[in-house]
């Protein structure tokens, strides 16, 4: 994806004026309470199941038009909503009003002393771009995180989800309003013209960090592109690595876990290492394990292919010498998202852990954990592969920022020596 389109003033005005709104609601929401908003969170879950009707009609217009452009499976399983998955949605809503409200806790404090009373606590971002691809799921698990945290939300998602995109945020605002607080805490950009993105990601001073979710192409260019700060999303490259001591049990159950539950996901292993030491027992067992699950192994992988986010029923197979080469094949082609060693040596694990540079480092456990429902956060944002403010899934503390607040004698007051 390019972001560099004509940039019309019609459409960067629209742009801007949304911003304007959204930091309006913004202050809003800064001073609203955890009841009003887990409130809201709850009036919107019972908005989204009232609309699941046209939300669901929505979705079959937006299916219709990719299936006759050609758009493959796994694409259109990311687009496609059905009454389990809006009840998915609502459900997720829920959980996040359930959660820990974040804005305003104390990270650290303490009394100096000449008697100044220092503490750094919690506050929201502000105004939260959100640049995604074709997964109208998104929308409201972006909505849900910003609202509990104190932000506000402005969504540009792909024009392919356009309809399905729009007939959720209609239920999302109208829950707004009839809880007290503002519509405009949530808007979705136009999709049709990519300028939208340019205008948002370029809109400093109005936009305070934008977080862009979706392939590489549009990772890349929203982050070569942005002058609003931007937390990274990263590409999934995830590899399994079977290790000389693994127990292929194991290894054969944490594969196809990592592989085949859900292959068009970030969270997906895309790249088999096994231990040379092994090779001859674990690859017919875990090559044959992984065709039978109806998977494509690319048993001498290019270049390319060992660099590739599948995104599909295929993986690369790579067999390495121990694991200093294991380690070494990681840090080369992974994309810093998350890596799993099966083992029972526990040595081996722990330099693992330790030697691997990724937001996730698995354990005899499936890349698919990677998630932040199943880390205990609720609905995530996304999964950032960056190392500032916020690395591995993004529940609600990854949203917020800090301020420190100090407090003087209210008596004599204070000031600094000369």
């Amino acid at each position: 994806m390019t972001v560099h389109a004509p940039a019309g003033p019609d459409l960067r005005h629209q742009v801007h004026d949304a911003a304007r709104r959204a930091r309006i609601a913004a202050r809003s929401l800064a001073t609203s309470t955890s009841a009003t908003k887990d409130r809201a969170l709850h009036a919107a879950a019972d908005s989204v199941l009232a609309a699941a009707d046209a939300v669901l009609a929505a979705n079959e217009a937006d299916l219709a038009t990719a299936r006759a452009s050609g758009t493959p499976d796994s694409i259109l399983d990311r687009l496609a909503l059905n009454p389990q998955r809006i009840d998915g949605i609502a459900a997720g809503l829920r959980q996040v009003a359930g959660l820990p409200d974040p804005v305003g806790e104390v990270l650290r404090g303490r009394t100096l002393p000449n008697g100044l009373q220092i503490r750094q606590q919690r506050v929201p971002l502000g105004v939260v771009g959100m640049v995604y691809e074709g997964r109208p799921n998104v929308t409201v698990d972006a909505f849900g995180l910003t609202l509990k945290s104190g932000n506000a939300a402005l969504l540009r998602g792909s024009s392919s989800a356009r309809h399905s995109n729009g007939a959720l945020v209609v239920a999302l605002r109208a829950a707004l309003v009839a809880e007290g607080l503002p519509a405009d805490a949530v808007q979705l950009l136009p999709s049709e013209d990519r300028a939208t993105v340019t205008h948002l990601i370029q809109a400093r001073g109005l936009v305070d960090v934008v977080i862009p979710r979706g392939g590489a192409g549009l990772i890349d260019a929203v982050v070569r592109d942005a002058t609003v700060p931007t937390i990274e999303t990263g590409v999934g490259n995830c590899h399994v690595y079977v290790h000389a001591d693994a127990d292929l049990d194991v290894a054969e159950r944490i594969l196809l876990n990592s592989k085949t539950r859900r292959p068009s996901v970030c969270n997906a292993a895309e790249t088999l290492l096994v231990d040379a030491a092994i090779a001859d027992r674990a690859l017919p067992r875990l090559v044959g394990a992984l065709q039978d699950a109806g998977v494509t192994v690319h048993q001498d992988p290019s270049e390319e292919e060992l660099r590739t986010e599948f995104l599909s029923m295929d993986i690369a197979l790579a067999v390495v010498d121990g694991i200093d080469a294991a380690i070494a094949h990681v840090n080369e082609y992974g994309t810093g998202h998350t890596e799993a060693i099966v083992t029972t040596d526990l040595a081996a694990a722990e330099r693992f852990t330790g030697e691997v540079d990724a937001a996730a480092v698995m354990v005899n456990a499936a890349t698919s954990f990677t998630d932040g429902e199943q880390f205990g956060f609720g609905a995530e944002i996304g999964i950032s592969t960056q190392k500032l403010h916020a690395r591995g899934p993004m529940g609600l503390p990854e949203l917020t920022s800090t301020k420190w607040v100090v407090w003087g004698s209210p008596v004599t007051g204070h000031v600094r020596p000369v």
